[in-house]
């Protein structure tokens, strides 16, 4: 019988590390506190594959992990250390290289397959593949034909185009080598879950993350139709980017998200908003970029529509009856990632509300006839429209916008909003309040833009922002290459220091490319790579670790506190792979690099990390899933430097555990804590905490000792 997990523990599978290596490391794990291991996809991707969302075939479990055989040993080996297991599967696309599509393009809609891939034929029967890029003419070899490293069947149903045109079938986000799977019919669903239900059905699997839904036709008839088949009990988390105040819909059959939403919120708590006016001067002084991101936003949004989705945006112009341009007007002004509206069914009043919105600051003729069509029109259509929004929204957000406008490059995270300076005490109380019990909880990712430390100190700068325009404009005047790129480059150089050269120069070649600014993918400068080689190269061999180690105290109390809130808050928690230490990597493939264990403490950082990660798992294990979360408030000159809450009740209504985290450091450590205290509820705390009892409040300088954080269960009070 599956169970829900009190805590996960996200691990990377590669062809290096398999289920063999899962199962060295079932007794850490458990030892850990975590409850149970959450897997990269297991299925058979395609080969040398670092990721596996590139699956190649749903039939089987991916032989250079271990196989079947390897899955099942290793999920025995983790049951025997009551460990649970957590797949993450992959429902929206696979990797064209399959026999599926193969068949597809040798038969046409004749093929078995034909039904599994979202296709547009044209008019001659034949689908575009996107993948001529010279003069060289395609080879017959046999049955096959040879273009370069690619095979294809001869004769087929496909002609082959210029790989810059789009392909003729629904792609994940700009990525011609995934296709579209159509899940939303029963038989393809089924027919690609068949190994996943298999272990669900064997006891082997708990859980289930899912990849990108918002790609889906019908996110809710997929879940409605996974969890009929899977059962209540089946754990179930979507990896759904909801923005600023969107909340995941309460009719879709899941447990919640992956947390980006939280990182988010809990990103803020440790982010000083006094700071933000500084550093957007400086961003905009440094990069003559303009002051207002939503500006920026909307031109990379509309950037990448043409660039990037043309057959998609002509596709639904002919089916809504409209010019190209009003669909990329209304795609660039959608501020979320789905709209949410189903087609048969009467849109809500907040789908409506988002498009009409969305089109009220469009200029295009058109977008009034098209606002109707894509909220009552044809299911094409309305299907369509929902399936753009999401590849827009992270081509040009997530990979564009973020790259392009960075005053302080912690609040530029998926799901983020780079101008929101701060989170608030009682938002965030406010935000946990109608948190879903069983939600996952996260503060880094394999898609995470920065690690979760890297990002704590990224947040001191906006408590120092003149002493950090001073640095900047120290190193600048010492090496300088683009404007566009220089401010980020530093953000990221001083926050993972130390960092080599060639691990540098990845990340801000990824960067450049990214923001499209220079350079891009697609539109390499060898000139400008060599010269960005070169700064990064001079740049690391500047005394930047002497603002790192300034800053150090600092940063250390921010991440010790966003994970002490992270691990204790309402949700299910997830560490991933390494940061139950210190972790220093930037934007995969930086974050995917292999892991040690066990960890090994090297700082005191480290140390403090491990032990609060290890002391609020085991305790979040003991209070078990769902336990009542109370907000505790703060009285006194320091209580804005306060974030703290209670869980769990015992058999009096009193707190079983109380987590106390601290928050803007740098202008704390100018006042300490002195006159400020805690309210607790009547009779949580013993004698020992002189007056407590009578007075119900705490000082909390007498809760916090060597570390700027405290977590204190029942028989410690």
């Amino acid at each position: 019988m599956s169970r829900r997990p009190t805590s996960t523990y996200r691990l990377q599978l590669t062809p290096d590390f398999g289920f063999a290596e899962v199962a060295g490391i079932a007794g850490y794990l458990r030892d850990l506190g975590v409850s149970h291991v959450y897997l990269s996809p297991v299925l058979e991707a395609a080969e040398g594959s670092r990721h596996g969302y590139d699956v190649t075939d749903h039939s089987r479990i991916r032989e250079a992990f271990g196989g079947a055989s390897g899955f099942r040993e290793m999920a025995q080996v983790l049951a025997a250390h009551d460990l649970g297991v957590v797949v993450d599967i992959v429902p929206n696309h696979m990797n064209t290289e399959n026999p599926a599509f193969w068949s597809v393009l040798k038969d046409g809609p004749d093929s078995p397959y034909a039904a599994w891939f979202d296709v547009a034929w044209d008019e001659d029967g034949k689908v575009a593949l996107p993948v001529l890029g010279d003069d060289t003419e395609p080879v017959v070899d046999g049955d096959v034909l040879r273009y370069h490293e690619h095979t294809f069947p001869h004769p087929g149903h496909y002609r082959l185009v210029d790989w810059r045109q789009g392909p003729g079938y629904r792609r994940f986000f700009d990525v011609s080598t995934l296709i579209g799977l159509r899940v939303e019919d029963p038989a393809v669903l089924f027919a690609t879950h068949e190994v996943i239900f298999w272990l669900l059905d064997e006891g082997l699997v708990d859980g289930l993350r899912i990849d990108h839904p918002d790609g889906l036709a019908d996110p809710r008839g997929y879940l409605e139709r996974l969890r009929a088949r899977t059962g209540e009990k089946t754990w179930t988390v979507v990896e759904k980017i909801l923005i600023g105040p969107e909340r995941l819909p309460a009719d879709w059959p899941c447990d919640g998200t992956t947390g980006y939403e939280v990182l988010n919120r809990v990103n803020g708590l440790f982010v000083d908003p006094e700071g933000g006016e500084a550093l957007v001067r400086l961003f905009t002084e440094l990069t003559g970029q303009p002051a207002d991101y939503r500006q920026v936003m909307q031109e990379s949004k509309r950037e990448v529509l043409e660039l990037f989705f043309r057959p998609e945006v002509e596709r639904l112009a002919r089916s809504a009856g409209c010019a190209p341009e009003a669909v990329r007007e209304l795609l660039a002004a959608m501020p979320v990632y789905r709209a949410y509206v189903v087609p048969g069914e009467p849109p809500s009043p907040e789908s409506v509300e988002i498009v009409e919105l969305a089109a009220a600051s469009c200029s295009a003729e058109d977008v009034g006839p098209l606002v109707h069509e894509v909220l009552y029109g044809s299911a094409e259509t309305i299907t369509r429209f929902q399936q753009a929004c999401g590849p827009v929204m992270a081509k040009g957000v997530e990979d564009t916008a973020l790259y392009r406008w960075f005053p302080l490059a912690c609040l530029n995270e998926v799901g983020g909003e780079p101008d929101v300076f701060g989170t608030s005490v009682e938002e965030f109380h406010e935000f946990c309040a109608g948190m879903l019990p069983y939600t996952m909880t996260t503060l880094s990712t394999h898609d995470t833009k920065r690690s979760e430390d890297v990002r704590a100190r990224l947040s001191v700068l906006s408590e120092l922002p003149e002493e950090w325009a001073d640095a900047v404009g120290q190193w600048s005047a010492a090496v300088s290459f683009d404007p566009h790129l220089d401010y980020l480059a530093w953000q990221n150089l001083m926050a993972a220091w130390p960092i080599s050269a060639e691990r540098f120069t990845d990340y801000l070649l990824k960067a450049a490319r990214e923001a499209k600014t220079r350079i891009s993918w697609v539109a390499p400068d060898p000139a400008y790579e060599r010269g960005l080689r070169e700064f990064a190269e001079a740049a690391v061999r500047l005394p930047i670790g002497k603002f790192t180690e300034r800053i150090e105290p600092h940063a250390m109390s921010n991440s010790l506190g966003a994970k002490l809130v992270q691990l204790m808050m309402p949700g299910v928690p997830d560490v991933y792979q390494g940061n139950e230490t210190s972790d220093f990597s930037l934007v995969d493939p930086d974050n995917r690099r292999p892991v040690g264990f066990p960890a090994e403490p090297a700082t005191r950082w480290d140390e403090a990390k491990l032990l609060l990660t290890r002391q609020a798992l085991r305790l979040r294990r003991r209070l078990g899933g769902g336990a009542a979360y109370l907000p505790l408030e703060a009285d006194g000159p320091a209580a804005e430097h306060a974030v703290a809450f209670a869980r769990g009740e015992d058999e009096r209504g009193l707190p079983r555990a109380v987590a106390v985290a601290t928050r803007l450091p740098v202008r704390l450590a100018r006042t300490g804590w002195g006159g400020t205290t805690l309210s607790l509820p009547p009779g949580t705390w013993r004698d020992l905490l002189t007056g407590a009892v009578h007075t119900g409040r705490v000082p909390l300088a007498h809760l916090l000792g060597q570390y700027p954080v405290a977590l204190l269960e029942r028989h410690d009070l």
